[in-house]
């Protein structure tokens, strides 16, 4: 005779198989789209040793900084939109005769005494000193400085060698990487703080070449220019800013990645100031519209459209002279991915003048290999790859066109050289008008057939719709070219796209 207690332990094994009996069949539905990840068993780092060779070769960084010389917005960290909740992103203390004292970090890079931190740490400092991590304090003169990528290089007078680490490679950092962060924060020199790479290629608004780490280690006042660690004791980053509502920090840093300290602090060394790299396109965003058009396909299934899409190329520009054209998809830079037009102006710019550049592209759904000669971007006026202006969001057909006749070319400011033809006007409601086409705008291509006429243009949007639901167009709108992309499906988010409607007649499409 079973006992009470055996009745209840008996009663709640047969309830649990009679609920695994049902939910079993569920559970089995479930598997061929259930995610299972895979990893070595692994313990939490032991960052010991690590932290014992690193320390010796960070630095806590004094610079007495003239108070007129202070911009009152780079109290937001690097630029006013940085959301900074602390009035700089190094401790700073007031002191007589109108000076400043700035407390930030650096590492040396060399026996002889050179140094990386941030240009806003030493920015118009008339004095800065290095202080070891065994306490000795030496005078710093300042090599050189690049505010827009935040680098400055430091040179110090040591009686002998000095340790040093070395500049890693930033491009193989993965999020989920383990990283360690050495610093001066609150002016308490030598702390090592842990935690991981969050994600990459964040653009905080603060210039052209943001391209920072996110970090989730914890990064204070102080912490700015110094040393982002890895596992193996490579730098692949300078601790720059963190977003902070509270003053302290909440578990998102930016540091600059290693790649482009190395190529600053490398020219600095040289000669003291930055040149950038030059190609010489304007190049805009691959969307799903655009690259439906263009009969592109991602690497995966779902995947967002990688690449930068040329819009236009400058004339007698190294990309002009290497044969890239208007409607190439740049998808590599000697080797290397480049997902948009940001990341494409990044690495150009960090690109020496005079040195040859492989960019792989895509022409006609073809890739091909183009050797470009960069040159200096100081004498083009203009940054390479900037993302072209584009109008709103597109939707549906309607628009009619004109002759680009003497008459329109006066009233726009072209010359004989411009072909194409003119939107003279567009239908409310229509993909014309939701993609931002103007009247005004000049269309001088159909995917990549050159038009001359109204006709021709229907013609060709024609023949592009028979094998694509998008159709892809070059526009010329205030002496500037852009793609617009429109779809016949509708979806035409995030574009700016159009497709004529009818002709200098009675031509309809």
């Amino acid at each position: 005779m079973p006992t009470r207690t055996s009745r209840a332990l008996l009663c709640a094994a047969v309830a649990g198989l009679s609920f695994a009996s049902i939910m079993a069949p569920a559970a089995r539905a479930d598997t061929a789209s259930l995610i299972q990840p895979t990893a070595p068993a692994k313990t939490i780092p032991d960052f010991v040793s690590l932290v014992k060779q690193v320390k010796p070769a960070v630095v806590s960084i004094t610079a007495k900084i003239r108070a007129d010389s202070v911009d009152p917005g780079e109290g937001q960290g690097q630029g006013q939109q940085m959301p900074f909740g602390f009035p700089f992103p190094f401790q700073m203390m007031p002191q007589q005769h109108q000076t400043i004292e700035a407390r930030g970090s650096g590492f040396i890079i060399s026996a002889d005494g050179y140094v990386v931190t941030n240009n806003h740490v030493v920015k118009g400092a008339t004095k800065v000193t290095a202080t070891l991590d065994d306490g000795t304090t030496l005078s710093a003169r300042i090599v050189g400085r690049d505010p827009k990528t935040d680098i400055a290089l430091l040179k110090l007078t040591p009686t002998g060698k000095l340790p040093f680490i070395q500049l890693g490679e930033s491009d193989d950092v993965q999020p989920g990487e383990w990283v360690i962060a050495v610093g001066n924060p609150y002016g308490l020199g030598g702390t090592v703080t842990a935690g991981i790479v969050s994600a990459l290629g964040r653009d905080i608004g603060d210039g052209p070449y943001d391209n920072f780490f996110q970090v989730d280690a914890p990064i204070n006042r102080g912490n700015s220019g110094g040393p982002l660690i890895t596992q193996d004791g490579k730098v692949v980053g300078v601790n720059t800013a963190i977003y902070s509502p509270s003053g302290g920090s909440i578990g998102i840093g930016f540091a600059i990645p290693s790649d482009i300290v190395q190529t600053v602090v490398t020219q600095l060394r040289t000669t003291g100031h930055v040149t950038r790299g030059y190609l010489g396109v304007q190049a805009q965003v691959v969307s799903p519209t655009i690259a439906s058009a263009l009969g592109l396909k991602p690497a995966t299934p779902g995947a967002a459209p990688a690449g930068a899409l040329v819009a236009s190329v400058s004339s007698d520009s190294p990309a002009e002279k290497a044969g890239i054209k208007a409607g190439d998809v740049i998808t590599k830079l000697n080797g290397k991915s480049i997902d948009t037009p940001h990341n494409l102006a990044v690495k150009v710019a960090s690109l020496i003048p005079g040195t040859d550049a492989t960019f792989t592209i895509l022409r006609g759904n073809a890739p091909r290999d183009l050797t470009v000669k960069i040159s200096n971007q100081a004498g083009s006026g203009s940054a390479p790859g900037a993302p072209a202006s584009l109008g709103s969001n597109g939707q549906k057909l309607g628009v009619s066109l004109a002759p680009l006749n003497s008459d329109a070319r006066q009233q726009l400011g072209l010359d004989q050289s411009v072909k194409g033809v003119v939107v003279s006007d567009v239908k409310p409601g229509s993909p014309a008008e939701q993609a931002g086409i103007r009247p005004g705008d000049v269309i001088q291509a159909v995917g990549d057939q050159q038009i001359d006429n109204p006709k021709a243009a229907v013609t060709a949007v024609a023949a592009a719709l028979k094998s694509r639901q998008a159709v892809l167009l070059r526009v010329l709108r205030d002496g500037q070219s852009l793609f617009v992309a429109v779809s016949l499906s509708g979806d035409n988010s995030n574009d700016s796209g159009a497709s004529p409607d009818n002709g200098d007649d009675d031509d309809n499409n």
